[in-house]
């Protein structure tokens, strides 16, 4: 087998464009296999709002993510699919957002 220049260059291209999506599933999986540790620890349902500012796409352009209707209607269906002799565990890591989804989630 014989490589050249231009077979490294593809090599190494291909590594640089698998690496962020490989990482974001590490990270996920971390993330998933620590919260069933926790709920186990404290026999409860957690259920986790994560928003912080990302990358999109190879020109790492950031976006910022915040709380919004969809989000509130998410925690709120994970609230009632949850039983009710199962205690909760709300986790909001959030740079902020609109009021009215925030009202939604502490409202009862």
């Amino acid at each position: 087998m014989n490589f050249n220049f231009s077979d490294l260059f593809w090599i190494i291209f291909f590594i640089i464009s698998v690496q962020p999506a490989w990482q974001r599933q590490t990270t996920e999986l971390r993330r998933v296999r620590a919260l069933r540790e926790f709920e186990q620890g404290r026999n409860s349902r957690v259920i986790l709002l994560i928003h912080r500012q990302e990358s999109v796409s190879l020109l790492g352009i950031p976006i910022s993510r915040f709380i919004s209707i969809e989000d509130s209607e998410q925690i709120l269906r994970a609230i009632r699919l949850t039983p009710d002799d199962v205690p909760i565990d709300l986790i909001l890591h959030t740079p902020g957002g609109l009021v009215l989804a925030t009202e939604q989630i502490a409202t009862p």
